[in-house]
């Protein structure tokens, strides 16, 4: 069995990773950061204008990602299991779901929100978009 289980800053996401990790123990497990500057601090047109401004953010969105995927390690390691790690760039819920049909994904875990109920009503929920659009089960965590 192949997990997915996408995960941002969010203690809903290193939930899902706990979640994943014991019910799932043994599966190939993927933790999937997307790195999308619709909801970065930045935010849509923010970027001024030079390539070279949205070349800086990405370089410091993959640093972050790769302290998120320590994180992730560890929590992995609690539980005595092991976590491949993916980044890509784009939008979240698009993403996710391109992946699972891509990488022969059986189950994606994810939480449930990680934005605030503003955010939520105007960009909809990309936990929401998931589980309509993925191509296999979606388990929500909240």
């Amino acid at each position: 069995m192949h997990v997915l289980v996408p995960m941002d800053y969010s203690e809903l996401s290193k939930e899902a990773l706990r979640t994943a990790v014991t019910v799932h123990a043994g599966a190939d497990i993927t933790v999937l950061h997307v790195l999308d500057w619709h909801t970065s601090d930045r935010g849509p047109g923010g970027w001024g204008d030079t390539p070279d401004e949205f070349d800086q953010w990405l370089e410091g969105a993959k640093e972050r990602a790769d302290e998120l995927f320590a994180e992730a390690r560890s929590i992995a390691d609690e539980h005595d299991a092991e976590v491949a790690t993916e980044t890509i760039v784009g939008d979240d819920a698009k993403q996710i779901v391109r992946y699972a049909e891509d990488h022969e994904i059986d189950l994606i875990v994810m939480g449930s929100h990680s934005r605030s109920l503003p955010a939520r009503i105007l960009l909809g929920s990309v936990s929401e978009t998931v589980v309509r659009r993925a191509p296999v089960p979606v388990t929500v965590v909240r």
